[in-house]
């Protein structure tokens, strides 16, 4: 019995989502950037011969890219060559560099797509992942094809950071984003969800052992978001761009993400789901990945042989 209660059950669940991974065709690899970086994707096994348009899904700024996406990636997968990063301090990736910027992240992951062969691909990013995935479409328009963005904005002043956290009862991003007691995790998953969660303590401690890690790091990378108003400059973006918003967003209303849409020209389109707040994908995964399909549909044309391609399935090995 004391044996059972020692078990982090936020690890034991991430094991069990693993094994679900590899059940849906991925598994799990490490791409060296170089000496020093290394990105850990989850890729599918069948890789080499997947003819399939390629979706790459970024996470946000608690937990990993599997714990993120875990709603999506079976969804996908049939239609779609998942990749899973987790991008850098975050699962298992790291950097021995100083630099912390969203640019320096897509330089990562752009060259680490690279090395893992994609040429192309649809970006989906959400919070965090989302400014990487922007970034990602700013400075590589010939691999990005298009971009679904969900609770992130194109551009985080010292102004917006302030209304979004003050608004809510913290000081700084860092003191939401990085909880380290029980109480503070618990209030700040009740402001990202519609729906107030009711765990126990356990799962909450649990999770704060299992996905806080690099704690100094990830505070210098909220840092690095953060640029003045003098600034900012909207990229005329080429791709297709979608923002899938939860409807009671409380990190960043609607109304923000409508008029983002506005100023980001002509390429951009707007949805929003209801009943769903900051997490929309895992609050109604059902109705997100249905808008998100629907898009994906109409920007990557499927190849022909899909019916082929379905039962496709690889064993990889780590």
């Amino acid at each position: 019995m004391e044996e059972l209660k020692m078990v982090n059950i936020v690890r034991a669940y991430c094991w069990l989502l693993h094994w679900l991974m590899r059940a849906v065709g991925l598994r799990p690899y490490t791409v060296e950037i170089e000496p020093g970086t290394v990105i850990r994707f989850w890729v599918p096994c069948d890789a080499a011969s997947n003819h399939k348009p390629v979706v790459v899904l970024l996470h946000g700024f608690c937990g990993d890219g599997i714990i993120n996406w875990q709603c999506q990636v079976g969804a996908l997968t049939r239609d779609y060559a998942v990749y899973v990063p987790d991008l850098l301090f975050f699962g298992g990736s790291v950097t021995d560099k100083a630099e912390r910027s969203p640019e320096f992240q897509a330089e990562c992951l752009a060259a680490g797509l690279g090395k893992l062969g994609v040429e192309k691909c649809a970006m989906v990013g959400f919070s965090y992942g989302g400014f990487v995935a922007l970034k990602m479409a700013e400075m590589y328009a010939e691999m990005v094809e298009c971009v679904v963005l969900s609770g992130a904005v194109v551009a985080v002043t010292e102004s917006i950071i302030s209304r979004a956290v003050e608004g809510i009862g913290f000081s700084s991003c860092s003191e939401m984003l990085l909880p380290t007691s029980v109480e503070g995790l618990k209030f700040l998953l009740s402001i990202a969800a519609h729906r107030n969660l009711s765990l126990p303590n356990r799962f909450y401690a649990d999770f704060l052992q299992a996905m806080y890690s690099n704690r100094k790091e990830r505070a210098e990378l909220l840092e690095a978001l953060v640029i003045c108003y003098e600034e900012i400059n909207i990229p005329k973006f080429q791709q297709r761009i979608h923002i899938l918003w939860g409807e009671d967003d409380k990190v960043f209303k609607v109304e923000f993400a409508q008029k983002m849409k506005e100023k980001m020209g002509n390429n951009v389109t707007f949805e929003a789901i209801k009943n769903a707040g900051h997490l929309v994908h895992l609050e109604r995964p059902w109705v997100y990945n249905k808008c998100l399909k629907q898009f994906l549909t109409c920007v990557l044309p499927l190849p022909e042989d899909k019916e082929t391609n379905m039962g496709m399935q690889g064993n990889g090995k780590d």
